[in-house]
């Protein structure tokens, strides 16, 4: 039984792709967590090699049930410095986010990220609506392939800046009802590759 134990791990061993079983470590520095939904000192940070994790403790837009017009968008920036070998860049591979929103109908909430590299025009966004009636946790998600990846310039290191936000629309919802969209938490995985 061992025998097929050990032969087992082998064969999976095997389907990891080689250029992410063969990356080097990275050392991740979070250097800004700051804007109107996660105030600076408000969220919790850990990172970890190539991961990081963000804990959000107020960040959360709202419409309706007597919010301030300012409650319906809120953003969070952050700004990651990653130290790689000579000769490695490195690039953000993967985002997650997850919160929990409560929408009646007629109400609708985004999240929404958008990710670039310091100094540079090119970015990316991605979008992810909800429609009310909804009232559920919720998970998105922002994974390029590796074509896709915005690559550090080799030799010349840039911060990764990922910008978040959500924001509740009241819509044709009961202007007296409580409408509103939370991040808790975030995470990211970083890649290395050769120059």
């Amino acid at each position: 039984m061992l025998n097929t134990a050990a032969a087992a791990f082998v064969a999976l061993s095997a389907l990891a792709p080689a250029d992410v079983a063969e990356e080097p470590t990275a050392a991740i520095d979070v250097v800004t967590v700051n804007g109107s939904g996660c105030p600076a000192g408000d969220a919790d940070v850990k990172t970890d090699g190539r991961t990081f994790t963000i804990g959000y403790h107020t960040f959360l837009a709202r419409a309706g049930g007597g919010s301030s017009p300012l409650d319906m968008r809120k953003n969070c920036q952050i700004s990651l410095r990653v130290t790689v070998p000579e000769g490695y860049t490195y690039g953000l591979a993967r985002t997650t986010y997850e919160g929990y929103t409560h929408l009646q109908a007629g109400a609708t909430a985004l999240n929404r990220v958008n990710t670039y590299l310091q100094g540079s025009s090119a970015n990316a966004t991605v979008t992810h609506p909800f429609t009310g009636p909804f009232s559920d946790d919720w998970q998105t998600y922002y994974r390029p392939n590796s074509a896709e990846i915005q690559w550090s310039p080799c030799g010349s290191p840039r911060n990764i800046n990922i910008n978040a936000e959500v924001r509740v629309t009241l819509g044709s919802a009961d202007p007296d009802r409580l409408n509103f969209a939370i991040v808790e938490t975030s995470r990211g995985v970083v890649r290395v590759k050769r120059c």
